[in-house]
């Protein structure tokens, strides 16, 4: 279960996200921005916000893997096999994944994210306090 809850409709905000898994129960909360969303500054790697296009009244986080015309190569399923298929991210759209391959909710289920659905960026981990400090992109 994800639960997101925004603290202000301002040019920055904090975040919290709360997920709820098998093993462990955390709380983390981000800053946000979403001056480079609406600029088009956005690159593979960021942190981004956006509502869900399944259901727009929430609010999801996800990693950008690849922006407008970039050809992502992703596996179908990971759970039961290693079938991959290639597409090419259509005009307009970006391709979001988590970093959670095998328990997540992403572009492998929903298909390219238009661009009107993203919220914000997030650049700063708040908590928890042992990951306190700015979001950098996943090593590949």
């Amino acid at each position: 279960m994800e639960q997101f809850y925004c603290c202000s409709e301002r040019p920055l905000f904090a975040l919290r996200y709360q997920q709820i898994s098998r093993h462990c129960r955390y709380c983390s909360i981000l800053l946000v921005e979403r001056i480079s969303t609406r600029t088009g500054k956005r690159r593979p790697g960021d942190v981004v916000i956006f509502r869900s296009p399944e259901t727009p009244r929430k609010i999801v986080c996800k990693r950008l893997i690849g922006l407008e015309g970039d050809q992502i190569t992703y596996v179908v399923d990971p759970q039961s096999g290693d079938r991959c298929e290639t597409i090419v991210v259509p005009k307009g759209h970006v391709w979001v994944e988590g970093d959670y391959i095998y328990n997540t909710k992403d572009s492998r289920n929903f298909g390219a994210l238009p661009y009107g659905l993203l919220e914000g960026r997030a650049f700063w981990t708040l908590l928890p306090r042992k990951d306190f400090g700015p979001l950098t992109p996943k090593p590949e």
